[in-house]
Order: C-alpha cells, then structure tokens, then sequence
C-alpha cells in the first residue's frame, strides 16, 4: 500500500457523533498512521503502509452501521502465462492506494480489484501493471463479460497465427536437426531457420522475460527465454568458432533444433491451453447468449426503431416478437402470449402470460406479440445479475489455492536456482564433455520446469465445476462454498417455500358465531396483511385483492418475527398469528373454533387466527402443496448417507402430514427464526456439517449460521443475500446434485495438483540428468518442451471431464 492519504467513502455519516464513533473504533486498528473523519465530506481519511489495516477500518466502518461503497470489477489481463504471473499481478494491484482485494483467475486470463472510488481508478491499475510488462485491457462502452469474451478470442486466434508459423520453420529445423546435422552448411541452415522462431513468433517470451527482469521479478517467460537463448547462442559460437572446441578434441555441438522446437512445442501447447480454456468458460458464453443485443422499440405514434440494448431506459415501452428472446425485466402492457421460462424455473412447459404479467430478459415469447414496459435492463435484469454472480464465484478462489499460490511464488526462483546448480555440477565433475552437457541439462531443467500447470490445477476446475451448476440452475457463491459442501453430512429444510411450492392459497374461513361487522374485520385483516412480510400473508392477500372492503385506518402496526402481526384501528387492538400465540395471549376461544382447528390441522393445513383482545374472531386456514419433487430429493439426500431435518414454524399436526410425505422423519415443529439458528448449532456441536435450505426473512439467522447457506431463488432477496448457494429452480433435486458435483469438483482439484506437483518433483531431477550415472540417459529439450507443454494441457483436460461428469 502506498503511503499516501487514502479516501474512504462512508455515504452515511449524519453528524460529528458519528464522526466520533468511528474514530474512536479507528484508534484501536494497529498500523493507521493517521486518520480523520469528515462529516461535511461523507469521508473518512486514512494513511497507512498496510492493505491489511485499511480492510479492518472498512470492515468496521460497516459492522458499526455505515455503508462503505466498493466497486468491484472485473478485467481481462494480458501477458499472465504462469501462476507466477497470476501473484505478481494480485501484489502488484493491492499495492495501489485505495484497492482492497485482487484476485486473478488465470484459468480466465482475468483479475477482479476491489476498490474504493475517490482514490484511484482503472486506468491507475492499467499504468501500474503496464510498467511491469502485463496490460489491463479498460472499455469505457463495453460490458466486462464482453471484453473479457474478446480478449480470449483474440488471444487464442494470435496463439493460433504464431503456432502455424514457428510450425512451418520448425518442421525442416527438426528434420536437419535429426537426419542431416553433418551435411555442408547445416548448422547455418538451422541458424537460418531457428532464428525467426525464436525472435519472431516467440519473440513473447523474450519481451515478456525482460519486463520482468527490469522489475526484478521471474515468471514462466524468464524460463523460456533463457533455455532457448542460451542454446541458440551457444549454437551461434559453436556454427562460428568450432575450432575452439575441436582444437580440445571435443565436437561442437549446435542446438539450433532444441532451440527452435522447444518454443514451437510450447507455442502448441499454449493454443491446445487457451483452447482448453475457452471451452471452460461455455457455460458463461451460453448465459450471456440468452441476452439479445438489439430490441425493437415502440415511438410515439406508433413508429418502431431498432436499438441496441444499452440505450434503453426505464419506463421505455418495447415490441417482442414471437420466437424472440425477451431482452429486460418489464410488466406487459399489451398482448398474450406464452413464455418459456425454463432457464429461470426449469419447467418445460410454457407460461401463460397476459398484462400486468412481469416477464424476464433470457425468456423466449412464443406465441403472440408482447408489448412491454422496461423496468430493468442491461447490468441490471435478473439474468445479468445470474452472469455475474457465476462469473465472480468462477473467479473466486478455494483454500487450498492459497497454498499453491505460496509455492507458485518461489516456484521459478527456485527452478532457476537447480539450473544453475545443475550446469555447476555437470561442469565440475562432467568430464571433458561436462561443460557441453552441464548447458544441455540446465537447458532442460529451464524447459520442462512448469508453474502453468500448479497456476492452472484449480481454477480451472472451479470454472468448470461453477459453470457446470449454472447450467443446472445451481449458482454458488464462491470456490469455497464450493468445497464445503463436499463436506456435508446434514441437511435442513424450511417447511414452506423449501418442501412446499411456496404458494399458499386460502381454503377455508370460519368466522365465530354471532361476530358482526365482518366487512369491516376483514377490511382490517387485509390493511395488516399489507404490512406483514410473511408468505401466508400473501395467501390472504391474493384471496381479497379484488374485493373492495371499507376504507379501515390502522395504527401501530407491528411485525412480531416468527408471531404475526399486531395493529390498533379504532379502539381495540388486534392480533393475527397462530394458534400458539393465541394461548400465550390468554385470548379465549370458542369449543367449536377449537374443533375446526383439529380438522384443519388433521389435513394438513396451516392454521392462523385472528383475534382482538379478548376472544379469537376468525380461523384462517392455508394449504401449501408439497413440490412434487421433494419426496426424491430427500431419498436422494438419505441414499447419500446425509441426514435430512425438516423445521417449521407450524403447527406439529401439518409439520408431521408434510415430512411424512416426503420420507423425513426428524422434525421440529413450530420454531422461531431463532430456534432453527439454536437448532443449526446444536447439530454443528455434534460435529456435524450441516446445510441449510429457505427461503425466508425467518430463515436468514440459521441460513447465516450454517456451515452450507442454500436458498431457494424465488425466495426473499436476504435469504439469497445470505446464502452460498441459491436454487434458480423451485427444485431441491438441485441440493443432491450440487452436493455430488462439489466431490467430482473437489476430486479433478487434487488430481490435478497430484499431477503438477508431481510432474515437477519427477521431471526436473530426470532433465538435470540424475539418471545418468546409472543409466546415461540424457532428457532431450524437444522431449523436455513437449512434455512441458502437455502438462499444462492436461491439467486443463482433466477439468474439462466435470462437464460429462453430471449428467
């Protein structure tokens, strides 16, 4: 971190006692040289040497109530070819005043920075990474999906173009190389040959080896350069001075051939790479592909215009064609239509849509012509939203990434040292050929030394593994949730909204004998209702929303979490919650209210009263169906070993018909948002990794607490704010498979670390010659670059098999 002034923004600030808090919460952080808070400016001024410090000042400017504005972005980075290249871009951008976090995705080619505004922007970033040989690619018009989508094209057809050519000149270089290294002048055909190679259509790894070095760091580039530089120069003084060497008995060895097909070999294995790597990133292409580019919209007058999707504006009015992709977020203003909304609920058949109906961009209108009024669009439709949550748990990283990136740090120093050692040894006690042999084995040990497969082993397989559960209908959050839930043994499910469809709807209303006015009670039910945040409020609502009730004024409304909901009109208060509450109001009930709550709940049905102070008025009863694939969900879950819960904040009856129809039997009955966050701990004393399912404000406590959050998508925005893992389809057949693919994630993860740590602790000993003592087996440097390059594309391979894993 730059010590300089640092700007925090805080939107918030109201008056010079927040100031005080907040400074008062600053002097307890270690590190801050000094710092100040300005009300007038809505800021908060910071000057610290340390990242660390400015990220404990941010995190307790919000966990003391005040919003701290973050942007984060996500760019595509070009010259990254190793993972030493991924950390030397993340220090180099946390070193800038004001970023928070950077985190690179070498497997994208990307880095997502979190900054603060009002200190630096991208293009600071862009000069900062600019002088150390890598760029930052910044479009003021384009979305960051886009140019991240064209940088890759861009890089894999430049990829393509070098390979094509260094493969034209590299194919009579071996041939000389091989056959006819003795014939008259062949060692300068091969120089001839050799040298636009290298210095042309491999002139990437020299620049890029030199920006490094000038900065004092190393990458994969630095190894390739100075294996091939040092054959081809070694090869030149041998081609023009052999006498030096035959007038000591000794051949002069060229190896022009080394030289030029090793970064002809590494050239294909970056294509063979970035291919492999473009078909990771298919699952994001296929969501960005739902996203029409251009929409017709409707003039005054009746006129129509072609326009791109960027220029509209809310409240714009556009025309969707049948078989056209509905292209924002609106409400129909005219037409029907049917609209298939599988990509959003997973069901097949099409929904019925007229006006007043909201339809979602990524949706196909089939039948007739819709017009519709744009209510978000752009970054701003669900479906972008769906896009960038995957992308950025595609860039997130796992724990045990952050091991590999330690190693990947001194990973080229390291090799760079065993070279040198290896020329050393062989020259000292190589005999009189050991200097020749010493530069051939150091040169192999520079070539088949490779970072790219330890920088690639896991986000690679994140990609995939994100991509694959995106297309499933399955967004997680991050790598971590990702890895986590391999480790689950314990699954709990909310009742309504999880097991249920999470639709109730009304069945019966019994009124207590002799209550009048009932026009009027029910004008107050539904004013209350309107203040309540409940599912089942919804089911009163929808019942009544087209009945007129007299105008009803109420007062001191409250929502009582888990209870109901409680409001005065006139001079009586009221009260509409369960049964249960009820008894805890001392509130009295009728013997024949009584009983038609025992039937209501022997069906099955949720029970809510309403009642004044005195005695109960009304019983409400609600049916919620169960999901129709809830039952093969839980067998799914207990096939697997995992225990499966269910709570509910209802009755024990309707608790009890429910969980038998799904095959659960642990239940807890009539539990409060803080009950089911007591009942979540209690299981994780027990040593237990436990899931948790909802879809409500009630469920946010214990979705928070347990170790996997997963939140149904049609759910509440808290509820999937909370979550690790949210469900875009009202399906918990979802939960089974994105538990099943977290191990075949998590399983190609290791494999492909065994692998790179293997292929390095293996190879490098083989290509410094540790076999030549007892076998006088030399590696080649053409073997060495092969091999080299089919390591990092085999990595990629393997993680391209999670996309066939679940079907």
């Amino acid at each position: 971190m730059e010590n300089d002034i640092l700007v925090i923004p805080v939107t918030d600030i109201e008056n010079e006692n927040n100031a005080v808090l907040i400074d008062k919460h600053i002097d307890a952080i270690p590190d801050i040289i000094s710092h100040k808070t300005e009300v007038n400016n809505r800021r908060v001024l910071i000057k610290s040497e340390k990242t660390e410090a400015i990220l404990q000042v941010t995190d307790k400017i919000r966990k003391l109530g005040f919003t701290v504005p973050v942007i984060k972005k996500t760019f595509p980075v070009q010259g990254m070819t190793c993972a030493s290249c991924a950390s030397s871009v993340e220090s180099i951008l946390s070193y800038q005043s004001g970023v928070l976090s950077a985190a690179v995705n070498l497997a994208d080619n990307t880095v997502t920075v979190g900054y603060l505004p009002e200190n630096k922007d991208v293009h600071d970033f862009q000069k900062a990474l600019q002088m150390v040989g890598y760029d930052l690619i910044v479009a003021d018009t384009d979305s960051e999906m886009e140019m991240v989508d064209a940088a890759r094209k861009d890089a894999l057809e430049k990829q393509r173009m070098n390979l094509i050519w260094a493969g034209v000149f590299a194919v009579p270089l071996f041939i000389i190389g091989m056959f006819f290294m003795h014939a008259p002048f062949a060692s300068y055909l091969m120089w001839g040959l050799s040298t636009p190679v290298l210095f042309i259509w491999g002139r990437q790894f020299f620049v890029n080896a030199w920006k490094k070095i000038k900065h004092g760091s190393v990458n994969m580039d630095t190894l390739v350069a100075l294996s091939t530089g040092i054959a081809y120069l070694f090869s030149v003084f041998n081609t023009l001075y052999p006498q030096y060497w035959t007038s000591k008995g000794l051949e002069a060895h060229v190896y022009f051939e080394s030289a030029g097909i090793v970064i002809a070999f590494i050239l294909l294995g970056k294509w063979l790479e970035e291919r492999a790597k473009n078909q990771t990133a298919s699952s994001i292409r296929l969501l960005m592909d739902l996203q029409p580019q251009t929409v017709t919209r409707l003039l005054e007058g009746g006129a129509t215009e072609v326009c791109s999707i960027s220029s509209l504006q809310t409240e714009d009015l556009i025309l969707v064609k049948p078989g056209e992709k509905i292209p924002v977020d609106g409400i129909i203003t005219s037409g029907e239509s049917a609209v298939d909304e599988s990509m959003l609920t997973g069901e097949a058949v099409p929904v019925e849509k007229n006006r007043d109906a909201k339809v979602f961009a990524g949706t196909i209108n089939q039948k007739g012509s819709l017009t519709v009024e744009v209510l978000k669009a752009g970054k701003d439709t669900y479906l972008s939203h769906i896009i960038q949550r995957v992308r950025e748990a595609q860039g997130s990283k796992a724990p045990i990434q952050k091991l590999v990136d330690r190693i990947a740090s001194v990973f080229v120093p390291v090799v760079l040292g065993i070279a040198l050692l290896t020329f050393v040894v062989w020259a000292v006690f190589g005999g009189e050929n050991g200097v020749s042999q010493g530069i051939l084995a150091m040169i192999t040990v520079l070539v088949i030394a490779c970072p790219c497969a330890l920088g690639l082993a896991t986000p690679t397989a994140i990609m995939v593994g994100v991509g694959k559960g995106a297309e499933k209908g399955i967004l997680i959050k991050d790598a971590e949730s990702l890895e986590i839930a391999c480790k689950t043994n314990t699954v709990v499910l909310d009742k309504t909204g999880t097991i249920t469809e999470g639709k109730p709807k009304v069945t019966d209303w019994i009124w207590e004998e002799g209550v009048s006015e009932k026009a009027r009670l029910k004008g107050i039910i539904y004013a209350m209702e309107l203040q309540s945040g409940h599912p089942l409020a919804d089911a009163v609502l929808q019942t009544y929303q087209n009945i007129i009730f007299p105008s009803v004024e109420i007062t001191e409304c409250k929502n009582i979490m888990g209870k109901g909901v409680t409001a005065k009109a006139g001079n009586e208060y009221y009260f509409i919650g369960s049964p249960r509450q009820m008894e805890k109001l001392n509130v009295k009930i009728s013997s024949a209210l009584s009983r038609q709550i025992q039937t209501f709940k022997g069906e099955a049905k949720t029970v809510i009263l309403f009642m004044d102070t005195h005695q109960v008025l009304a019983v409400i009863a609600i049916a919620d169906k169960v999901n129709p694939h809830s039952k093969e969900a839980v067998k799914m879950l207990l096939d697997k070993g995992i225990a499966v819960y269910m709570l509910t904040g209802d009755n024990p009856q309707t608790a009890k018909a429910v969980a038998d129809s799904v095959g659960i039997q642990q239940v807890r009955a009539e539990v409060m948002p803080s009950d089911k966050e007591a009942f979540v701990m209690a299981l994780q004393k027990e040593g237990k990794a436990v899931a948790m399912a909802g879809d409500g404000i009630n469920d946010a406590q214990a979705l928070s607490r347990a170790d996997l959050s997963i939140a149904m998508g049609r759910g509440t925005d808290i509820a999937m704010e909370v979550a690790k893992v949210t469900l875009i389809h009202p399906d918990l057949r979802l939960i089974p498979q994105m538990i099943q693919l977290s191990h075949f994630t998590v399983s190609v993860i290791r494999q492909n670390l065994f692998w790179a740590f293997a292929y390095n602790v293996v190879a490098i000993p083989i290509a410094a010659g540790v076999l030549f003592p007892f076998t006088e087996f030399m590696l080649n440097p053409m073997i060495a670059g092969a091999t080299m390059a089919l390591s990092s594309v085999s990595v990629v391979s393997n993680s391209l098999r999670l996309k066939y894993m679940l079907a």
